[in-house]
């Protein structure tokens, strides 16, 4: 009976057994096709210590993001690049497609992606464009694979949102004041 039990046990095991895909968490994996280091906008430094920070989001879906991981730059001559590790997606299985996307920012801007973002300032912040991977597998069935390169990152360098420009719709505003004051000075000193 203890053995009848004990089997019935390990097979639920198994059954509930999810295998949940993988990816690598870094910018720099020449090798696998990935390498992106992240500058700031001077296109000389790159991002360097825990001052700034790369967070992870994936999903089944675009709509379904979730925070998986965060991570600090390296320093020194790696710097510009993250490795955070293997991570797991839990809400998509090994094999499978997942939806990725990569924030960075500086913490001196924001203590988060939305407030660095918000701030406004430059070398403040830097957003991937979202795109899919095939995640690793460690529970193939065929033998596991390794976990998913973010290939999506590119092979080109990146870097820090700048000083933002004003936009046409300012400069026109701006225009149309400039222009204005000359008018009234104009009619005030033809009275």
């Amino acid at each position: 009976m203890k053995k009848l039990l004990l089997t019935l046990l390990a097979i639920g095991c198994l059954l509930t057994a999810y295998p949940q895909g993988t990816v690598s968490f870094t910018n720099g994996d020449p090798l696998r096709g990935v390498n992106a280091p992240i500058y700031e906008s001077d296109g000389v430094t790159g991002l360097s210590g825990q001052q700034f920070m790369a967070q992870l989001f994936a999903g089944p879906s675009a709509n379904s993001l979730a925070s998986i991981a965060m991570m600090g730059f390296s320093t020194g001559v790696t710097a510009g690049y993250f490795f955070g590790g293997t991570q797991t997606i839990n809400t998509v299985g090994g094999g499978d497609t997942a939806w990725i996307q990569v924030d960075v920012w500086n913490t001196g801007s924001g203590a988060s992606f939305p407030q660095a973002k918000a701030s406004g300032l430059p070398d403040s912040w830097w957003q991937s464009s979202l795109f899919t991977v095939q995640t690793g597998n460690f529970l193939s069935g065929t033998g596991p694979t390794p976990p998913a390169a973010l290939t999506g990152l590119g092979t080109s360098p990146l870097f820090l949102n700048s000083v933002p420009e004003p936009s046409t719709f300012a400069l026109a505003g701006l225009a149309v004041v400039v222009m204005l004051q000359t008018r009234r000075r104009t009619l005030r000193g033809g009275h």
